[in-house]
């Protein structure tokens, strides 16, 4: 969701005002796609790195997704009008306590919710997605090997395989995506689902995330 900063200058709106605009934008995307029977979403929220703006930008940032999220399990809410299920994607004890909560609380709410499906992917990188399942890959097969009478025995199940690297993925439960879409014209994954991503279509409108429509999912 590219150029909600960029949004704001060109307009000239107050700091901030750009992701509310981006906010309602991604509604709207959201509500067209599930209209159109697309069950999974993915939304690239909230890098790791943009933990490296400034505190007064990072701290905003978490107080509109606080709230964002606190009106995602609204009785009146999209995630309720198309019974969609949302999972919080990504290195969540980074986030401040109260977006954690809020997190939790909106995917313990539609936890029952099967006709589709929001990925919010918040606090993530695919470097720290893939280190984070290799690390537990690693605890879970050393764990077997304790288990063991002999420590020496070598046994092909105690390998690493792709398998339990995937099974470790945050993205575990949802299927690996069709087409990524980047506003602003950027051709760059900007360590955005790396793994899942080898055989998707990347799509790249040179628009600003706040200015995306129908029309460009219909193209």
């Amino acid at each position: 969701m590219d150029g909600n900063r960029r949004y704001s200058k060109q307009h000239n709106l107050i700091d901030g005002a750009g992701h509310r605009v981006g906010f309602s934008s991604l509604m709207s995307m959201l509500r067209y796609c599930y209209e159109l029977g697309v069950k999974y979403v993915t939304i690239y929220a909230f890098s790791i790195e943009n933990f490296k703006r400034s505190p007064e930008e990072v701290q905003s940032l978490m107080d509109l997704m606080e709230e964002k999220i606190e009106g995602l399990i609204k009785e009146e809410s999209i995630v309720n009008q198309y019974g969609v299920r949302v999972y919080f994607i990504g290195n969540l004890k980074l986030l401040s306590k109260p977006v954690r909560l809020a997190a939790e609380r909106a995917m313990d709410a539609t936890a029952k919710n099967s006709k589709a499906v929001l990925l919010i992917c918040i606090a993530y990188t695919s470097t720290d997605e893939i280190s984070h399942a290799v690390h537990e890959s690693c605890e879970e097969k050393w764990d077997e090997v304790k288990v063991l009478d002999d420590c020496e025995t070598k046994d092909e199940k105690n390998i690493i395989d792709v398998a339990d690297i995937e099974r470790h993925m945050y993205m575990a439960v949802a299927p690996d995506p069709d087409i990524i879409i980047r506003t602003s014209g950027e051709t760059r994954l900007s360590n955005f689902l790396l793994w899942q991503s080898s055989s998707c279509l990347l799509y790249s409108p040179s628009i600003l995330w706040p200015e995306i429509g129908f029309r460009h999912l219909d193209s």
